[in-house]
């Protein structure tokens, strides 16, 4: 079915393959209708099951189909067989923007076109409660007239996965281009996030090479958190500026989208006609979301079923702070404040979450479960700095490894480094494999291994 010259689902005849990944392969095709172009992304299911990817394959049709603007990826269908999820979308001929760049830095009049047509399109994005959170110059595609195409919303978040604090909380994206709040796992506005990533292209774009590069991977989180870069002597005056003011690393003093539609520098030579965006093949052609996995959920309905409480998966940054060497909360915070610790364990989500059951009812406090895996220990009654709380979190990598964080979210701090030391971390040794920073820590080749 995926070699060339194949007719999938008698509407589309597959070429050439464009690229592929650990879950995906995207071929080139064309629609025997209508004769037009498209790309589409053929993902297995089984794969992504296996890895907790559905959820994630899920968001990323959703807001696909919720973003309608000519610098975004189109999704005009997708389609669902036994073993198989299908997205047909748009064809970008003209590849990734990160290929023109890996030839050297572009002029600044064209660097300025590909940034106008990207802080568009996330405007657009942010007008919609979507935030994309991975931008970065190989997920912007080129038609075949030069036109940006921001693409691959596998890692964005809706407006509705904010937290009661009004900020997301999930650490993602690509180290070099992410922002300084993300890093610090404190919580962060999805706009300013998305702003701070664009500054970094714009940079890229202009530079030829990033502006926090070390092969130290710790001490470029260490530039990040600082802003730490220098410009290029061939920089001119207004793009400085205008980049001092979006690479800056409090949030809430950098420059809102807005105010970069409202610069000088940004309005030259700014073409007021958008693009429209082609729509041969009808919106309506798209499937219920759900539907696409039916086959998944039924195959996996053999399974001893999953908690209310369904933990997130976990993502590199995740990963990379099993390792104590590698724990970057200290660049945030001093580390005799440290209010979080982390433990990785071979146990179900429901083993772990009846055994916090059992902790919660020994220490007479209440457990309250939310969604995406985060749970809520609470003493009933004050104790000196108020309502005494412990927030913990579950991450899952794949069925079998759980990543778990307990955070004190409010009260005394002694009282929870005492309770965590008498109570807690004694109760969970049966299901633990290893806490962060210990030294008999389970080895990152071994994550990565499975």
């Amino acid at each position: 079915m995926e070699t060339k010259g194949k007719v999938l689902m008698q509407k589309y005849e597959l070429g050439r393959l464009l690229g592929q990944g650990n879950f995906a392969k995207v071929y080139y095709a064309r629609h025997l209708g209508t004769g037009q172009s498209v790309a589409i992304k053929a993902i297995d299911k089984d794969k992504i099951l296996k890895v907790g990817l559905v959820d994630q394959t899920k968001r990323e049709i959703s807001v696909m189909r919720l973003i309608q603007h000519p610098n975004v990826m189109q999704i005009y269908e997708v389609m669902a067989s036994k073993t198989k999820i299908y997205f047909v979308m748009e064809y970008a001929k003209g590849g990734e923007l990160f290929k023109k760049v890996s030839k050297g830095k572009l002029k600044e009049d064209t660097a300025r076109k590909y940034f106008q047509q990207l802080i568009s399109a996330i405007d657009f994005c942010h007008s919609r409660g979507v935030y994309h959170r991975d931008l970065k110059p190989e997920n912007l595609l080129l038609d075949e007239n030069g036109m940006l195409k921001v693409t691959d919303f596998g890692l964005s978040a809706l407006a509705k996965c904010k937290h009661q604090d009004g900020l997301l909380h999930t650490t993602c994206g690509t180290p070099a281009y992410v922002a300084p709040e993300v890093i610090s796992r404190r919580g962060y506005d999805g706009d300013k996030a998305d702003i701070w990533s664009c500054g970094v292209i714009l940079y890229v774009l202009l530079a030829g090479y990033l502006p926090f590069h070390d092969s130290n991977l710790m001490a470029m989180y260490r530039k990040i958190a600082k802003a730490d870069y220098k410009f290029p002597t061939w920089f001119s005056a207004d793009v400085r500026k205008l980049l001092s003011r979006i690479l800056d690393p409090n949030p809430s003093t950098r420059i809102s989208i807005a105010k970069i539609m409202e610069n000088p520098w940004f309005r030259k030579g700014l073409n007021s006609k958008s693009a429209k965006s082609k729509t041969a093949i009808k919106e309506s052609s798209l499937v219920d979301v759900d539907a696409a996995f039916g086959p998944i959920e039924n195959s996996a309905s053999t399974e001893a079923p999953r908690p209310m409480t369904k933990p997130d998966n976990l993502n590199a940054f995740h990963i990379i702070s099993l390792s104590s060497g590698f724990d970057l909360s200290g660049f945030f915070v001093e580390h005799d404040q440290k209010e979080e610790v982390k433990f990785t364990s071979k146990y179900s989500a429901s083993v772990i979450i009846s055994k916090l059951e059992d902790i919660a009812r020994h220490l007479k406090m209440k457990l309250t479960k939310k969604d995406g895996g985060l749970l809520k220990f609470e003493k009933s009654d004050k104790g000196r700095l108020g309502t005494f709380s412990i927030d913990v979190q579950l991450f899952e990598f794949n069925p079998s490894i759980h990543l778990v964080e307990l955070t004190k979210s409010s009260g005394d701090n002694l009282e929870y480094q005492k309770m965590l030391k008498q109570e807690i971390r004694p109760a969970l040794k049966d299901i633990v494999w290893a806490w962060q920073g210990d030294q008999h820590q389970v080895q990152l080749q071994q994550v990565h291994s499975i």
